[in-house]
C-alpha cells in the first residue's frame, strides 16, 4: 500500500482481513505495512462493487446536499437584501453598502456580503481601515457646522456659502468654499433668496433733460466722487411705505436715507439732504446718477443738488442697468429681511430697516455676484473706507 500498485488479489485479501479481524483499518494497515487511507478506499469499493445501486444513491444523495446548501444560500441572500432594503430605507444619507457590510458581517460574512452586494472585499477592508479618519472628518465636519450656524444667525440668518466662507477666514479658519457649500447643504443652512420685484419709477415726461456723466461705471474707487440712489416700496400693514436712499459708488456705503408713506419729492430730497449731512457738507462735485423717476426729475431735487454743489446724472429712460447697483441694494434689503406679508407696523418696518442698513455698513460683507469674487475684497463699507483711509495717509 505504498506509492507501488498492489496486485488484485493483495486487494481482496487486505479487505477480507478487515472485514474477518473486526479490528481498526488503521491497525490492520499498519500490520500490512501500508497506508490507512489506501485501505479504507479498498474497503469501500469493495462495498459498492457489491451493492451495485449504492453508487447511484450516493450520488443522489450529494446532488441533494448541494441543492439544500443551494437553497439555504438563497434563502441568506434574500434576507441580507431584505436587511439592506431597511437599513438604507432609513433616510441616514451617511450610510454606504461598506458600512452595511461592517454592520452585519458577523451574522453574513463579509464574503458572501460583497458578493451580494457588489462591492470588493478589498474595498471594504480598505473602507475598515479609513474609520478613525472618517469619524475626525464627520467631527470636523460638525464643528465647522456650529461655527457657520453661528456666523449665519449673525447676519440675520441672510449669509450664504460665499460671505460665510469669507467671515471664516476673517476668524483666522483656512476651509475651502466648497468645503462650506457641502457642510451647510448637509445641515440645511441657507441664506435668503432673491423676491419679485416691484417696479416704482414713474418718469416725468416734461423734466428738462439731464446728462449720463456716470456712464454704467459702477466700479469700485475713492469716496464722495460718485453716488447713486433710488425709491423702493417696503409693504406694511396691507399698505405701501417707500424708502429713498444715497449710496457712494465707490465704497458702496449707505449714508442718506429717508423713509415715508408717500412718493413726493421730499423723499428724495430728505435723503440727499442727509447724506450730504453725512460727509459733512464738502460735497461740491459730487456726480449723483438716478433713474428718471419723477422725484429726481422734480424742481426741488435739482434744487438741493445745487445748493450742495452735487451734479446729476441720469442714463438712459427704462433701463435698469444704469441704475443697477441701487437696484442691488434693495433686492438684497428685501431678500434679508423683508418678512412675508410684509411688517405689521410701520414702527417694526423702520426698526428693521434701521438695523440692516447699520449691518449693512458696519458688518455685511459685500460681493459681487456676477463676477463671483468680492468687490470690496469681502470687506463692510465702513471697513473699506478705513483702510483706504489709511492707505491714502500712508501714501
Amino acid at each position: 500500500m505504498g506509492t507501488f500498485r498492489y496486485p488484485v488479489e493483495f486487494h481482496s485479501d487486505a479487505v477480507a482481513l478487515v472485514r474477518s479481524s473486526g479490528r481498526p483499518i488503521a491497525q490492520v494497515a499498519k500490520e500490512l505495512g501500508g497506508n490507512h487511507e489506501t485501505l479504507r478506499t479498498w474497503v469501500r469499493a469493495a462495498q459498492a462493487a457489491e451493492l451495485p445501486g449504492a453508487a447511484a444513491e450516493s450520488a443522489k444523495d450529494a446532488e441533494l446536499a448541494r441543492l439544500r446548501k443551494e437553497v439555504a444560500e438563497l434563502k441568506l441572500e434574500r434576507e441580507i437584501l431584505r436587511k439592506a432594503a431597511a437599513y438604507f430605507g432609513s433616510g441616514d444619507v451617511g450610510l454606504s453598502r461598506f458600512s452595511f457590510v461592517e454592520a452585519h458581517h458577523r451574522a453574513f460574512g463579509v464574503k458572501r456580503l460583497c458578493r451580494v452586494l457588489g462591492v470588493s472585499r478589498s474595498g471594504f477592508y480598505r473602507w475598515r481601515q479609513a474609520t478613525a479618519a472618517r469619524a475626525a472628518r464627520k467631527a470636523a465636519d460638525r464643528s465647522l457646522a456650529e461655527r457657520i450656524r453661528k456666523i449665519h444667525a449673525g447676519s440675520g440668518a441672510t449669509y450664504g456659502s460665499p460671505r460665510v466662507h469669507s467671515e471664516l477666514r476673517d476668524q483666522g479658519h483656512r476651509v475651502n468654499r466648497k468645503r462650506v457649500e457641502r457642510v451647510m447643504r448637509e445641515h440645511a443652512i441657507v441664506g435668503r433668496h432673491l423676491r419679485r420685484r416691484c417696479r416704482t419709477t414713474v418718469p416725468d415726461r416734461s423734466a428738462s433733460p439731464v446728462p449720463d456723466l456716470l456712464r454704467r461705471d459702477f466700479s469700485v474707487g475713492a469716496a464722495d466722487v460718485r453716488w447713486c440712489g433710488d425709491v423702493t416700496y417696503l409693504p406694511v400693514a396691507g399698505r405701501w411705505m417707500y424708502l429713498a436712499t444715497v449710496i457712494d459708488i465707490g465704497t458702496r456705503r449707505l449714508f442718506g436715507y429717508s423713509m415715508a408713506e408717500h412718493m413726493r419729492a421730499e423723499l428724495v430730497v430728505d435723503a440727499l439732504n442727509a447724506a450730504v449731512a453725512t460727509r459733512g457738507g464738502n460735497v461740491a462735485g459730487v456726480i449723483f446718477t438716478s433713474d428718471h423717476g419723477a422725484q429726481y426729475t422734480s424742481r426741488a431735487f435739482a434744487e438741493a443738488c445745487a445748493v450742495a454743489g452735487v451734479r446729476r446724472s441720469m442714463g438712459v429712460v427704462g433701463s435698469s442697468a444704469d441704475n443697477s447697483l441701487a437696484e442691488a441694494f434693495f433686492a438684497s434689503l428685501k431678500r434679508e429681511i423683508l418678512p412675508a406679508g410684509g411688517w405689521p407696523s410701520t414702527g417694526q418696518a423702520r426698526m428693521a430697516v434701521f438695523r440692516w442698513l447699520t449691518f449693512y455698513n458696519t458688518r455685511r460683507r459685500h460681493s459681487n455676484t456676477r463676477r463671483r469674487h468680492s468687490a470690496l475684497g469681502y470687506l463692510s463699507p465702513v471697513e473699506y473706507e478705513q483702510r483706504s483711509s489709511r492707505l491714502a495717509a500712508a501714501a
